[in-house]
């Protein structure tokens, strides 16, 4: 058994940040990873840095902004975000120079729990322990409570909250495009089932994707066919270009990927922009943050093998517009990207799985309402921002005869003032666990966590869990008895920005 002080588990861009913070205040920390890569989204995809007002960028996340303004030799925010290679070489280099202990393929294993603390994850023990993990799972293994999905409009009072209308929009399908195969079976791509009723909670987390890197270099790797590949799979992208070309429409190929060269090097990061794209809306990703790992593992795979297909599909197939294959032709996978992932990215898009029910549990109103918070340790910007949740079908009644039609529902957008976060967000409740803090899966309503997850954010938190980690392990306690005005002093000398 290896006994630290420090144990983080996930090396996201949050269990860097916390990692890094605690073995810079001299603490034996060790940051557990169960796959081969450190940076999470930061370095597996998502290199347009969703930052929102940068008044709020502080901490370590202004640090690694500006490491990749350093990188380049350009100023910070000169490109929307940094290569996926170059993202992870940073934060490696933090690790290093920090000496914290990293190990990679090591999954969760066996949480051992007494008396309210964690003991061990696997064959790791420690004072204090830090979930930064995407899905939350060290926190639900010591018996932490939390959500997943979409609640009930009725718990918080939340104007957002629960399943959403279905309204015209560049995020819905078109309307009058049919479900059904020829044989009346269900289209792939579609959710079977009826959705809850408006407002109503029903377990929905927002879609999954991969956010590929692309690249118009010489040396690009061109879409190929996959073994595997399912022409009837994309029967439903057929008709919706069968539909824009019947009324007309000239949808460009950025409208459905995200061509635009906002990385350096020439280099763009494919986003999911439209009702048919690089999220997974057919429900798989509802069960992912409860499911085994074999289970995570197969909807992983579903959600990589979408991701190559459809580039294949937008690049090559007959009814795909002739623009859009010219358009996808001019790019393919960057060959300095992902070379041990067949150039795809190695992370999952998890844009929300578990939520901690902590100390204290944001909602709507808090960020709507600029809720100011005694404890804040971080802020956060960005607009609520919920993708889509689900892609299904249902009766329409204004013809004689009820006309079946595919709808897409779930997607808002609103913005926010800046608003504070506090400490306890990330913090259980003490009759559940002493030595446990969560910079990822935070306490919040499903509405509030969709501005939360962006990674600056949780830069952020988990430059806060870090040093917070610390003062616990080295003090002797519990995660609820940090003196949060010693801890936000300390953060305010690093920079971190915790008000307006």
């Amino acid at each position: 058994m290896r006994q630290a002080e420090v144990v983080v588990h996930g090396a996201t861009s949050a269990g860097v940040c916390a990692a890094v913070a605690a073995a810079r205040r001299g603490l034996d920390t060790v940051l557990l990873e169960p796959g081969r890569h450190v940076g999470g989204m930061t370095s597996g995809g998502l290199g347009y840095t969703d930052i929102g007002d940068p008044r709020v960028l502080g901490g370590m996340a202004a640090g690694f902004r500006q490491a990749v303004a350093d990188a380049y030799g350009v100023a910070p925010g000169h490109y929307a975000g940094p290569e996926p290679h170059v993202a992870e070489r940073i934060l490696t280099g933090w690790l290093e120079r920090a000496g914290v202990e990293v190990v990679f393929e090591a999954p969760l294993g066996e949480v051992v729990t007494a008396g309210g603390r964690i003991v061990s994850a696997g064959r790791h023990a420690a004072a204090v322990f830090v979930d930064a993990s995407y899905e939350g799972d060290l926190m639900a293994a010591a018996g932490v409570g939390y959500r997943v999905g979409r609640e009930d409009r009725a718990l918080h009072g939340e104007s957002f909250a629960g399943r959403r209308e279905v309204v015209p929009g560049r995020h819905n399908f078109p309307p009058w495009i049919s479900p059904f195969r020829a044989d009346g079976g269900l289209l792939p791509q579609v959710a079977d089932g009826p959705m809850a009723e408006v407002g109503a909670g029903d377990g929905g987390v927002m879609s999954y994707g991969y956010r590929v890197c692309l690249s118009t270099a010489p040396d690009r790797v061109p879409f190929e066919r996959r073994p595997g590949y399912d022409e009837e799979h994309w029967e439903l992208g057929r008709r919706l270009f069968r539909h824009w070309r019947d009324q007309g429409a000239e949808v460009p190929a950025g409208r459905l990927v995200g061509l635009e060269p906002n990385l350096p090097n020439g280099k763009c990061d494919g986003n999911s922009l439209g009702p048919f794209s690089l999220s997974v809306l057919d429900r798989s990703a509802w069960a992912y943050p409860d499911a085994g790992p074999e289970e995570r593992e197969r909807i992983r795979l579903h959600h990589l093998h979408h991701a190559q297909d459809l580039l294949y599909f937008l690049a090559t197939d007959p009814e795909v517009p002739a623009r859009v294959r010219a358009e996808l032709g001019r790019w393919g996978l960057p060959a300095d990207e992902f070379a041990g992932t067949g150039h795809l990215p190695h992370q999952l898009y998890v844009r929300e799985a578990r939520r901690m029910l902590g100390e204290a549990h944001l909602t709507e109103h808090d960020l709507r309402g600029a809720r100011p918070w005694p404890d804040a340790v971080a802020m956060g910007s960005y607009h609520l921002d919920v993708r889509e949740v689900q892609r299904t079908w249902r009766w329409v009644y204004e013809h004689p005869d009820p006309v079946p039609m595919v709808v897409t529902e779930g997607y808002l957008s609103v913005r926010v003032p800046p608003y504070q976060i506090p400490y306890r967000a990330i913090v259980p409740r003490r009759e559940e666990c002493a030595n446990l803090l969560v910079p990822v899966c935070v306490s919040a309503s499903h509405v509030a966590f969709s501005s939360i997850r962006m990674e600056v954010q949780y830069q952020m938190l988990g430059h806060a869990a870090g040093l917070a980690a610390a003062r616990a392990a080295a003090g002797g306690q519990a995660v609820q008895d940090v003196d949060v005005a010693a801890l936000q002093e300390e953060l305010a000398a690093a920079g971190q920005v915790l008000s307006l």
